[in-house]
């Protein structure tokens, strides 16, 4: 039976590991990052991978760093013959990809080498692509610059969130993961070295990405307003307020001055930008509730015809 180390955190590493686990392979351990503060309380919370680790009794481990002796020398000790990698969170120095005998694959939640990094699947929507999908990758010293082994892509919906595409990538890149590892393993697949063309590279995403600029064009508001969500949302401030900004469609349209809010029909509102209008559809002001913008316009006296941000 192949000995699996699994490296994982988000929710999108959960169904890569739940496939192997139900394919058979001997996961000798989990490696998740440690407990983060979370929430109001700032309390620790542990990881999606790590809930669903416990729950199926599997050995778990939370190194600060795989770079020290003593973590190399303890991963080395379980004699994996493979370890995946899915959206870790940790670099893994090449003292760690060579541990393993069928070396490290990683599930990376693009189409590479388009989108290389942290934030693949937020950069596909901010792009405007047409596409998504996932490449099991095999791992080299490079930040998601290794050969490929598989890749799968599906449409990205009109409405698609970072948060519905990501669920629909992990299922597909946990699917993909267990139809290739086993020729790989048999030895019957040929990695193939990623194109130099058409790379691209997503940087992680901080909180202050979201601060919306009414200047830019509204497709590219739009985008980021499915792109941000859920984490960090769109968002701007009203009346010296965050107000963040849920859902929203472009228009082409002549509005006026960026960031000044119009009346639509009943119950619409919309922002001017610096090229078309955003139509508001569900917005949140600080403190309150999420609300459909016709709900909010009913007590947010004065917000038709202010400027936002």
């Amino acid at each position: 039976m192949t000995r699996v180390v699994f490296m994982g955190t988000p929710e999108f590493a959960v169904p890569s590991l739940r496939a192997l686990l139900q394919a058979g392979y001997d996961l000798v351990a989990v490696y998740t990052r440690e407990d983060q503060p979370a929430g109001r309380g700032q309390r620790l919370e542990a990881s999606p991978v790590k809930r669903y680790a416990l729950a199926q009794g599997l050995p778990l481990r939370q190194p600060r760093s795989l770079r020290t002796p003593d973590e190399q020398a303890a991963l080395s000790d379980l004699a994996p013959d493979l370890m995946v990698v899915a959206a870790h969170g940790l670099i893994l120095p090449q003292a760690v990809l060579n541990i393993p005998r069928k070396g490290c694959i990683n599930v990376h939640g693009s189409l590479l080498p388009r989108h290389r990094g942290a934030s693949p699947i937020a950069a596909a929507i901010l792009a405007g692509d047409k596409e998504a999908g996932v490449s099991i990758m095999l791992m080299d010293a490079g930040v998601d610059t290794g050969p490929i082994l598989g890749l799968r892509g599906l449409p990205i919906a009109p409405e698609d969130t970072t948060g519905s595409l990501t669920t629909k990538l992990a299922g597909l890149g946990a699917e993909l993961l267990v139809n290739t590892l086993p020729a790989w393993i048999r030895g019957d697949l040929v990695p193939q070295a990623q194109p130099e063309e058409g790379v691209t590279v997503s940087p992680r995403i901080a909180k202050e990405d979201g601060r919306l600029d009414w200047s830019e064009p509204a497709e590219l508001i739009a985008r980021k307003v499915r792109a941000y969500q859920p984490w960090p949302s769109a968002f701007t401030t009203w009346g010296g307020q965050t107000l963040k900004v849920l859902r929203a469609r472009a228009a082409v349209r002549t509005a006026g001055e960026p960031g000044v809010v119009i009346a639509g029909g009943r119950g619409t509102a919309g922002v001017a930008t610096g090229d078309g209008i955003v139509w508001l559809e569900e917005v949140q002001l600080a403190g309150k509730k999420v609300m459909p913008i016709g709900a909010f316009l009913a007590g947010a006296k004065g917000f038709v015809g202010s400027t936002l941000g």
